[in-house]
């Protein structure tokens, strides 16, 4: 299995994830242009992606799906909720080939399957993602709301995961945002913080996780230093950390 985020933030995010032949892009947050381009830079080729699969309804991660659909021809999986309050905030236009799922459901690809993971955070009907093939599990768990049980779970029994490490509260709560955004961002509909993440990793830091890529950093309230420097002082050496940018492609990653 290979991954690599196209784009990670709340200006626009999509990843890649390739397994026993399925392709598959994750969000559509960025123009299918970048897409194109981004994944051709890495050895890829947009029109030949399987399936689009969408976390939730908030622009940054959907706002380009209909142009992925019509543009490539790629078949756009999304719960009934989520399309319906994407339709109405985003504009996505005539969309052709949509196939709905249940948040819970398990997708299969072959012998790619999909776990879609429902979560707290404040949007219609999202959900996180665990891709599993060939005995590989690879977490792409952003936008989460707040730590749960069931995400956990799922951190333990991960070989590989980009994990939402949004903001450092220290920068959020002496920053310029309003004070019902920063309840926003750090109450249980929001974004998990760079401790709570580091925290979520700890328990799974040297044992079958072999790799996070931090993902979904605030512009404002977060830098990707001050991230992994956290991190690093609550995993120590135990784990290997990337970051994810808001601007370029990761490398790939394999597990």
């Amino acid at each position: 299995m290979i991954a690599a985020s196209l784009q990670s933030g709340s200006n626009g995010n999509c990843i890649y994830v390739e397994a026993d032949g399925v392709k598959l892009l994750l969000d559509a947050g960025i123009s299918g242009y970048q897409a194109e381009r981004r994944l051709a830079m890495r050895g890829r080729d947009i029109r030949d992606v399987d399936a689009l699969i969408i976390s939730h309804d908030h622009r940054d991660h959907v706002r380009c799906a209909g142009v992925y659909q019509r543009k490539y021809g790629i078949p756009i999986y999304v719960t009934a909720q989520t399309l319906q309050a994407a339709m109405g905030r985003n504009g996505l236009g005539t969309l052709r080939d949509v196939r709905c799922f249940t948040a819970g459901e398990l997708l299969r690809f072959g012998k790619v399957a999909i776990e879609t993971i429902p979560t707290p955070h404040d949007s219609a009907d999202g959900v996180a993602f665990v891709v599993a093939a060939g005995g590989r599990r690879l977490g792409i768990l952003t936008d989460l709301g707040c730590v749960f049980d069931e995400l956990r779970a799922a951190v333990g029994s991960l070989d590989a995961v980009f994990l939402e490490s949004n903001y450092d509260p220290h920068m959020l709560e002496t920053g310029v945002y309003p004070r019902f955004l920063k309840d926003r961002i750090s109450g249980p509909g929001g974004h998990i913080s760079n401790v709570e993440a580091a925290e979520l990793l700890s328990s799974s830091a040297g044992g079958r996780l072999k790799w996070a890529c931090l993902a979904h950093l605030s512009e404002q309230n977060n830098d990707p230093q001050l991230a992994l420097a956290t991190h690093r002082k609550i995993l120590g050496r135990r784990l290997p950390l990337y970051a994810a940018s808001r601007y370029e492609p990761t490398d790939i990653f394999e597990l």
